[in-house]
């Protein structure tokens, strides 16, 4: 049977060595419930030192910060990362903020608009350039971000650990379940496209942008990809996400259709 996610304070360990681990948060929300959509929060740990990705919306923040609580203490997370500016991703940063001393990097875009949730520390929010950035590690490993605008925020970044070889690419690759379909990883790709499909079709801008993402991320070493709704990609599965999104029409490429309100 597919590996089924329930719990709340459910975590997995992505990947572990003497020096770094990755693990996964992911917040389920309640069975049938239509108002919230699920989401995956990670933690990178190098030599005791926390960088947090996407760190997800207030109502999901205590739920968060207990499970993170059991991997490190908050006051050891040195940079919190947004892949873009939606509630979904970022709206619990004002909290995050006071729970520790990170600094948030986001695209240069949404520099002056993260305030709007709230936040007073705008002296800690870094802008990255539409060029994207580098962090180094202590071990000489890095976590980048990775230019991936229009995916679906004008200025949006997927997010790269070199150390585990795994990519977490935001909205990319989401999936949205019905009631008890949700699985941890995608096994069967043709299975798994129905859940994506009509959220890409959407909410991604253009075929040429998907195209343009796809032809740089085929350039790296990538292990498994994580999105930060839904399902993780592994090593066998990447392929088949990377030749069918470089091929979608999507967003402005139905705009007509969009206008007319028709369904496509």
């Amino acid at each position: 049977m597919p590996e089924q996610i329930t719990r709340v304070d459910e975590s997995k360990v992505l990947f572990e060595d003497d020096e770094h681990q990755v693990v996964w948060f992911g917040w389920e929300e309640q069975e049938g419930a239509d108002s919230f959509v699920q989401t995956n929060q990670c933690l990178v740990v190098n030599n005791d030192k926390g960088y947090f990705f996407d760190p997800g919306g207030t109502y999901v923040f205590h739920h968060v910060l207990e499970n993170i609580m059991r991997v490190i203490n908050p006051r050891q997370i040195r940079y919190l990362f947004a892949t873009h500016q939606d509630p979904d991703v970022c709206s619990s940063i004002p909290y995050w903020m006071k729970t520790t001393d990170a600094d948030l990097l986001i695209s240069r875009l949404w520099l002056h608009f993260v305030s709007h949730f709230g936040m007073e520390d705008v002296e800690r929010v870094v802008a990255v350039p539409d060029s994207g950035g580098r962090i180094s590690l202590d071990t000489g490993d890095y976590i980048s971000m990775v230019p991936a605008h229009f995916l679906h925020s004008e200025g949006n970044f997927s997010i790269y650990d070199s150390r585990s070889k795994i990519l977490f690419s935001g909205d990319i690759g989401a999936a949205i379940f019905p009631p008890g379909k949700r699985t941890m990883f995608v096994k069967d790709f043709d299975e798994h496209l129905p859940f994506m499909e009509g959220f890409h079709k959407r909410y991604m801008h253009s075929n040429a942008v998907c195209a343009r993402w796809v032809e740089q991320i085929r350039q790296m070493d990538i292990k498994m990809i994580v999105p930060q709704h839904g399902s993780i990609f592994p090593e066998d599965q990447i392929e088949n996400f990377l030749s069918w999104f470089s091929e979608l029409r999507c967003g402005g490429d139905y705009v007509e259709q969009i206008y007319r309100d028709e369904r496509f």
